[in-house]
């Protein structure tokens, strides 16, 4: 059977199913988010009259957790305009659109009786041909779908997502005893492909990998520490970034888990595994348990209740963050900024695995915690193959995608030497699985095979070999390119790396990948040799961002010195190269992904075409350094935004310079590649791709069509002017703002800036200009600003600390 998903039924509209159906609708698909109807009224319901027969109060709790989603922070959906996507309805009157439904994903409760009760109601409506899934987070599969019909069965598994789904890659996919083949590829294909998820196959075993090993992993840190004596801050402070894991660390981590929800997991999971010794002594402790248990009777739930093990107190009109002293059960005032000479040593040392190499052989009390919490991990992880999973690799996916650590445990092992750390975990008390000796023993010295540094295969402990990776046709690694010298030039901050069937791509290296002039020459250069040898250009990284926007330090010395020419000349390169760009013979594909700021979101606009990661981050952000957009940014949001409208005879432009205005002052960044559509940033021509890992492949698969198809570059566009009505207008507006506090004094010389850039400047009538007067145009304001000392003084204040000054 051919199967596809155009109609999908979630059931359960808390958290995670209004999240599911909001990613669902990000990619898409359109869904019917469905839960309970009420048992009574509401006040407010009562007084208005209203009987639980009336709609609006029969899909009240659906229609909460909808709206719940629409206000989440992060944000679940693309964008609000998305939210259309998703009807509601509720168990009683709806459930007959499951006949309709391609694929039914329950995400209700976690408690078996009531999940089978619900499935007994869906086998009744659903149709052959409909996928059925759990979201389970521990329940076995096998246990949910026991005596269901075999078309049922054939047809259920489990998909478990993690929260919050739009944001975290993992999803566990965990097929049922009689999981039809067909059906677990084409989930898992789906969920992959359309809606950007890593999947890793779990075995329905309790909890799966990522909550069997997180709970077992918290559950020892949690004793450790607490019967070594570390405070909450100091523990946070340890187990975060530098420890190659998330800001959330430790303790911040479990209050925005939610104490409850851990409690439940560890509770629910000790009975399930109680062949696994290692687990039973964690999860049984005493010292946790009864912490656990005052911290639950006070309802100190974590962030859901507003104190966990942090709390936030109002001082002096400021926010105070609270840690609660494990000893005597009271939040206190934060003291001084926790500080140790092994972290402050080895926070620089870039690669993780090198990073937390370095911290555990340093000799203090935060490598003491770094070292027992490694060691538990890696111990542990081993220990549960093939249990849980029969690759190493499996894990280090889970913890990756689902929990946001850089690097997985056993990608730590082989950083740390895989013999020479098992000699140190032996001698600490932390004994790996009998297959990791086997496997040293028999002369495999890493978990993963290498080619350089890159991973081409995994140890497999059943057939005591490794066994290569796998990857989908046509996936691009632009390592493995350099690995094979497919580079065609280089500089220290870009490559041109031949991609194949008449394709280059444009790689930015830089620190951040900051945009300077040996980026500009490596696009130039690419523009040279693709109207000779190459067909079409791709611009894409595979880093942590696209681009973090101009380099601010090239910027800043240039005005400090007073090299007013140079910086000229560099801000006129970049206009120029862009301008090519947009005008060039060959089709300019540009790939963005993860942060496109400022400059790198000027270079994205004056591409051919924008084939976009979903995890786009993009705006126009310059204002905040007390800059303007120069790069042709400010003439290409005009282009996009106001230059259609003004076709129109009699048209009004003001509403849509306003927009720009308070889009580009206020540094507004669109959090979505649909938004970034709204915005004007992108095109009905713009492409999005929701796994980041196939974003080069459609580049270069766009950029070929585009070749294939005849491309012709775009005329030349003459852009509206509005003038010095509309800028009056503005003007009047930065004034009141200012006026009124909103913004300083020193934003509204930014904003008037921005204003006389938008509207063309001081000219007498509107009027359509060349692209070279807004170009010019932008320069000219954007040299004025720098010559700001309160320009200069936001950069320098940026590029010190990271965080903009508002002065």
């Amino acid at each position: 059977m051919n199967y596809r998903v155009e109609n999908a039924v979630v059931v359960g509209s808390g958290t995670m199913g209004a999240a599911i159906a909001a990613h669902l609708a990000n990619a898409g698909i359109r869904v019917t988010l469905l839960d309970i109807v009420p048992r009574e009224l509401t006040e407010q319901e009562a007084a208005q009259g209203l009987t639980l027969e009336d709609k609006v109060v029969r899909n009240r709790i659906v229609e909460s957790g909808l709206q719940a989603a629409l206000k989440s922070r992060p944000a679940s959906f693309f964008s609000p305009e998305v939210a259309k996507m998703v009807t509601v309805g509720n168990l009683e009157d709806d459930l007959d659109v499951i006949k309709q439904a391609d694929w039914v994903i329950e995400a209700i409760i976690e408690n078996l009786k009531i999940k089978r009760q619900l499935f007994t109601r869906i086998e009744e409506v659903r149709p052959e041909h409909t996928i059925i899934s759990t979201n389970t987070s521990g329940i076995p599969i096998h246990s949910i779908c026991e005596g269901m019909s075999e078309g049922f069965r054939q047809h259920f598994l489990g998909t478990h997502f993690f929260n919050p789904p739009r944001y975290l890659k993992l999803l566990e996919l965990i097929p049922g005893p009689d999981t039809l083949p067909e059906v677990i590829d084409f989930i898992a294909k789906l969920c992959e492909v359309r809606l950007g998820k890593g999947v890793v196959m779990c075995k329905d075993t309790p909890n799966f990998i990522g909550n069997r090993v997180f709970s077992v992993a918290g559950g020892f840190a949690l004793k450790y520490v607490l019967e070594n004596d570390y405070t909450i801050s100091e523990v946070d402070a340890i187990t975060g970034p530098v420890m190659g894991r998330p800001k959330t660390a430790t303790f911040r981590l479990l209050d925005l888990v939610g104490l409850d929800v851990a409690h439940f997991v560890g509770e629910n999971l000790a009975p399930l595994i109680e062949h696994d010794q290692v687990a039973q002594e964690v999860l049984k402790a005493e010292k946790p348990a009864a912490l656990s248990k005052a911290m639950l009777e006070k309802k100190w739930l974590g962030n859901k209740t507003k104190v966990g093990y942090y709390k936030v107190v109002m001082v002096d009109g400021n926010r105070e963050f609270w840690t609660l002293n494990l000893k005597t059960l009271e939040h206190e005032p934060p003291g001084d900024k926790v500080r140790f000479d092994s972290i402050g040593k080895v926070r620089g040392i870039e690669k993780p695995g090198a990073r937390i190499k370095a911290l555990l052989e340093e000799d203090d009390k935060a490598a003491d915690l770094a070292r027992a919490l490694t060691y538990q991990m890696l111990a542990y992880c081993s220990q549960v193959i093939p249990e849980i999973a029969d690759l190493p690799s499996s894990i280090d996916d889970a913890l990756r995608w689902g929990f946001m650590h850089e690097i997985g445990p056993f990608e730590i092992w082989d950083a740390l030497g895989v013999a020479a750390a098992v000699e140190k975990m032996r001698a600490e008390g932390f004994d790996p699985a009998a297959w990791v000796d086997e496997m040293i023993a028999s002369g495999f010295e890493t978990f993963y095979q290498y080619q350089g540094e890159l991973k081409v295969g995994i140890y497999n402990p059943a057939v005591k070999q490794y066994q290569s990776f796998e990857k989908p046709p046509g996936i691009i690694s632009l390592p493995a390119l350099r690995m094979n010298e497919k580079v065609v030039s280089k500089n220290d901050s870009a490559s041109l790396v031949d991609l194949g069937e008449g394709i280059v791509c444009v790689e930015f290296h830089s620190k951040m990948n900051t945009f300077d002039t040996d980026i500009g020459e490596m696009i130039n250069k690419a523009m040279d040799l693709a109207e000779d040898q190459f067909e079409g250009i791709v611009i894409g990284n595979q880093g942590a961002h696209f681009s973090a926007g101009a380099n601010l330090f090239l910027i800043v010395m240039y005005a400090q010195q007073g090299q007013w020419d140079e910086l000229s000349a560099v801000i006129k390169g970049l206009q120029d190269m862009n301008m090519r760009m947009r005008y060039s013979l060959v089709p300019v594909v540009l790939a963005p992904f993860g942060y496109t700021l400022g400059g790198g979101a000027e270079v994205m606009m004056h591409a051919s075409r924008i084939v976009a990661s979903g995890f786009l981050v993009t705006g126009l952000v310059e204002v905040g350094m007390g800059l303007l957009p120069a790069g042709g940014g400010t003439k290409e949001m005009v282009r996009r935004v106001v230059n259609p409208v003004m076709r129109t005879e009699n048209a009004d432009p003001m509403p849509f310079i306003q927009q720009l205005f308070m889009q580009i002052g206020t540094a507004k960044v669109a959090t979505s590649p649909v938004e970034a559509r709204e915005f004007g940033m992108l095109s009905a021509y713009d492409r999005i791709v929701m796994n980041d890992d196939y974003l080069l492949m459609e580049a270069k698969r766009e950029a070929r069509h585009m070749a294939d198809s005849g491309y012709v570059p775009p005329y030349k566009e003459l852009i509206y002017a509005a003038g010095r009505d509309v800028l009056s207008s503005l003007t009047v507006g930065v004034w009141m703002f200012e006026k009124g506090k909103y913004i300083s004094e020193y934003d509204g010389v930014v904003g008037q800036h921005v204003a006389e850039v938008l509207t063309g400047g001081n000219i007498s009538q509107p009027q359509w200009v060349e692209e070279q007067y807004f170009l010019d145009l932008e320069r000219e304001k954007f040299l004025s600003l720098c010559g700001q000392e309160k320009t200069r003084e936001r950069i320098w204040h940026f590029l010190n600390t990271g965080k903009p000054l508002r002065n």
